[in-house]
């Protein structure tokens, strides 16, 4: 079968196609025939090697994907046969034709909801609703969702308005500033824009962020620390699309009486992987909508990884075999 192999870590040019076996399913695991496999931001850290890569290498590349259940291993319930699913693999096998999986990683897809959508939907929208549940939001609280154009950002910027909260988003741009506002951001502000936060500061009027849901990083924070709610504020620090984690330090936060949750690692991964179900029955109510930028090849997964490098994407960019 066809797979795309991770050779080594560097540029995208380290994801190569070949020619592999096709996986055999073990004891609990189904194989599935890969019809939609999303291209996350996280991969081109892991392939870039800021996270150390789940396999030896060269090994097949890929965190999820969703299509139909072709082979059962012993002790799978037999009613899967020929279910559409998504599936989380792990970080690897899931650029490829066909994808070995556990059976407890796959969630089935719900009816009205296209394989399509569902591999778009199914990592931001479940770290966005694990994002908000943590959050503990109440209608009415203002909230700023930095990145808001990404995937998380965009399920973000919806769930929060769902609920009852005022949106200040950031973006990158016009184009991206448009999407934030059809998804229901209050107002939008361009963060390549230096001294974004003082134009925060002019559109709260004196009032405060509650919330603060940081995927930027870096020093991204610093600006904005004396305008989050002293004594309730709560920022979620879940992405670093600066380059590192939010540089602010426990003083910082104590003289303020705000307090910082670092979503990442095993428990918090966890939790995500719990609103699965939940992201995927939203969207399949259309109550939660994730754009997809673009379908490409499977062979062409090193330029998907550019695109996301270079921040192009405007929504999911998915992987067909």
């Amino acid at each position: 079968m066809q797979a795309i192999v991770m050779t080594e870590t560097g540029a995208p040019t380290v994801l190569v196609a070949r020619d592999v076996d096709e996986p055999r399913p073990g004891n609990g695991q189904v194989v599935i025939r890969a019809e939609a496999i999303p291209v996350l931001y996280p991969e081109t850290l892991v392939r870039a090697g800021a996270f150390p890569f789940p396999a030896p290498l060269p090994a097949v590349f890929g965190f999820q994907a969703a299509g139909t259940i072709v082979e059962l291993g012993a002790g799978v319930d037999p009613a899967l046969l020929g279910a559409r699913v998504v599936t989380d693999t792990g970080g690897f096998g899931a650029y490829a034709e066909l994808v070995a999986a556990e059976q407890g990683s796959v969630i089935v897809i719900p009816d009205g909801l296209t394989t399509e959508l569902a591999a778009a939907t199914q990592m931001p929208g479940s770290v966005a609703m694990a994002l908000v549940a943590t959050a503990a939001l109440t209608p009415g609280e203002t909230v700023l969702v930095e990145a808001s154009a990404t995937g998380v950002g965009s399920c973000l910027t919806q769930l929060c308005v769902a609920r009852g909260a005022r949106v200040i988003a950031t973006a990158g741009g016009a184009d991206k500033a448009r999407l934030a506002r059809a998804h229901g951001a209050a107002e939008v502000i361009d963060h390549a824009v230096p001294g974004w936060a003082d134009r925060l500061r002019e559109l709260l009027a004196g009032d405060t962020v509650d919330v603060v849901f940081d995927s930027i990083g870096g020093d991204s924070l610093t600006p904005l620390l004396d305008v989050i709610t002293p004594l309730s504020g709560r920022i979620l620090s879940y992405g670093w699309l600066s380059g590192a984690p939010a540089q602010i330090g426990a003083v910082d936060l104590i003289l303020r009486g705000l307090t910082l949750t670092g979503c990442a690692g095993t428990a918090w991964l966890g939790e995500v992987a719990r609103q699965r179900p939940a992201a995927l029955a939203a969207a399949a109510r259309s109550e939660l909508a994730v754009g997809i930028d673009s379908v490409l090849p499977l062979t062409d997964a090193a330029a998907a990884h550019r695109k996301l490098e270079e921040r192009t994407a405007l929504g999911t960019v998915l992987l067909r075999p």
